[in-house]
């Protein structure tokens, strides 16, 4: 890595790519925070839920933010989501919350309360940060960037079975439908919509295990970066 003060690592893709496990793995390697933000909008997924708010009301979420405290804390290395002073991190990976999360992150007000929150610590601490517009929105400046993506089928299987292993039984077609529709809404929506960003390593995991994805992001991020990896 060169000798930049703060090291900000972006990894972007779609849902069941498997950034959040890449990312982290990423972050222990080499020393440095991993900021998982998707679970800052599943805190506020978390809240719509808890007080009967529609995710998708833009006046009723725009109203439950101004009444809203959302933090970030590290436990040695791992996050912890404050909501409203009370540590939520147990709660917010139902599958109820996730699509309330995503649904609530299509609000321009959510996406921008969220990301003035991202800039501060990525600002103050070398991080790797996983999600969909990082690159692109977030931080558009970051030295290093990646696309971390898989073919539909394959992540909706590891979404599958990640749920069944929490005793979900959602079944498969039902997950990769709700994936469909929400790849859908993360690229087609009007404000930072999920894309590569032009100067992002392209890594298709379809046919890679994790540990190889992290040596390929670990390697680019030490090494001279190529234009893509995988398939």
């Amino acid at each position: 890595m060169n000798s930049e003060k703060h090291i900000n690592i972006a990894i972007d893709g779609p849902g069941g790519a498997g950034k959040s496990t890449v990312a982290k793995e990423v972050a222990r390697r080499l020393g440095i925070a991993y900021l998982d933000t998707g679970a800052m909008y599943r805190g506020i997924g978390y809240k719509c839920l808890k007080e009967a708010v529609d995710p998708t009301d833009a006046a009723a979420v725009g109203a439950l933010l101004e009444r809203t405290g959302l933090k970030v804390e590290y436990v040695g290395t791992e996050q912890r989501i404050i909501l409203d002073g009370e540590d939520v991190t147990p709660f917010i990976r139902e599958y109820a919350v996730s699509k309330a999360a995503s649904d609530a992150s299509a609000i321009p007000a959510v996406r921008l309360k969220l990301v003035a929150l991202q800039r501060e610590i990525a600002a103050e601490h070398s991080v790797v940060l996983d999600g969909r517009d990082i690159g692109t929105y977030v931080l558009p400046g970051a030295r290093y960037k990646f696309f971390l993506t898989a073919r539909e089928e394959v992540r909706a299987k590891r979404r599958h079975d990640e749920l069944a292993a929490k005793g979900s039984d959602i079944g498969f077609d039902k997950v990769l439908q709700d994936m469909r529709i929400r790849d859908a809404n993360d690229s087609q929506r009007d404000f930072a919509p999920l894309k590569q960003a032009a100067d992002a390593v392209l890594i298709d995991s379809s046919d890679m295990c994790i540990d190889d994805v992290v040596e390929a992001v670990v390697t680019a991020v030490k090494q001279p970066r190529q234009s893509s990896l995988g398939i």
